[in-house]
């Protein structure tokens, strides 16, 4: 099946340009509810999967907080409530900055940037928006004794985190792909991913799928930052959802409140297309009301001129919304 046209962006009278993709929703049965698209296109998931990677971490029985959980969940913007919290996270291993593998990254977050400018100074791994995620992964190998590559796919580590997501996506992965910060990325179906992501809606509050989805909502500024679809949709949704954006336009949603579980890939990769996609999703399934101001900013989507005057306008198209997808 082909990807279907989810975004359109109309300047005044003209279709200018549409984005297309697939998209997935689980229902609480754990079948297919509705699909646009192909819900058998193989994706890498990119980061809309850190929480199924975080799982070994939380089953080893490590002390963890809210706050390391969500970080470990977390694509973050390198703002100081980021950074602080992953650097004391490796203090307190007795680790440093030179044993993150994830690489380092200008700060997304634009005060944290001109801090360092100002001071003359370079980013660190720790300002890589996957550095929570890694600062999970260093726990997790000195408790099980790794190697110092704990990115190797063939590291003990990595063999437990693709164990923990072929388990969750009920389907084994057919390879994975190398991410941005290094760590292997293990494929799978886009059904497979909102599978996952419904496993995560439905367990208990004390398992490792529930804690990590509650600390994901209880610290929605830790999963993303200021300006982010993840933390905004978040927050006004208020507890009702956990919700994880992956580059190439992947994005992964989890509704305890219905049982859901989401996942949707944008064919051309555009950020603002998956976005539009997810608002959309979430506004049918109950977790935002469409008249909400955030998910009216997402899903139809204002995008104004130089001098501020709305030019043009994103939308999610209707059927995302409520109209029956394709089952």
């Amino acid at each position: 099946m082909a990807a279907e046209t989810l975004v359109e962006v109309w300047r005044g009278a003209f279709l200018e340009s549409f984005h297309q993709g697939h998209a997935v929703i689980i229902g609480p049965d754990g079948e297919i509810e509705a699909s646009w698209g192909n819900p058998d296109e193989i994706i890498l998931p990119r980061s809309a999967c850190k929480m199924i990677q975080a799982l070994p971490l939380v089953r080893s029985g490590l002390d963890l907080s809210t706050e390391q959980m969500a970080l470990a969940c977390a694509s973050h913007q390198g703002a100081a409530i980021h950074t602080d919290r992953v650097g004391q996270w490796l203090a307190d291993m007795g680790l440093h900055d030179d044993d993150l593998r994830c690489g380092s990254q200008e700060p997304a977050d634009i005060p944290a940037r001109d801090d360092l400018i100002r001071a003359g100074e370079s980013p660190c791994q720790i300002h890589n928006n996957c550095s929570g995620k890694h600062a999970g992964f260093l726990m997790l190998n000195k408790h099980i004794g790794g190697s110092p590559e704990y990115v190797d796919p063939d590291h003990p580590l990595q063999r437990q985190v693709r164990a923990a997501f072929e388990d969750s996506c009920a389907e084994e992965s057919p390879g994975f792909g190398i991410d941005g910060c290094s760590a292997p990325n293990f494929a799978t179906s886009l059904a497979g991913l909102a599978r996952a992501a419904q496993g995560f809606a439905v367990a208990d509050t004390d398992s490792a799928e529930g804690r990590l989805r509650d600390a994901m909502m209880a610290h929605p500024e830790l999963v993303a930052g200021e300006g982010r679809a993840c933390t905004h949709l978040m927050r006004a949704m208020n507890g009702r959802g956990a919700i994880k954006t992956g580059a190439e336009g992947v994005f992964l949603g989890i509704l305890p409140g219905t049982g859901h579980g989401v996942a949707l890939k944008i064919s051309d990769g555009t950020t603002r297309a998956s976005n539009a996609v997810m608002a959309a999703l979430l506004v049918r399934l109950g977790a935002l009301e469409d008249a909400d101001p955030t998910a009216q900013a997402f899903a139809r989507a204002p995008l104004p001129n130089r001098r501020g005057i709305e030019a043009a306008r994103l939308n999610a198209v209707p059927s995302l919304f409520g109209a029956a997808g394709s089952a």
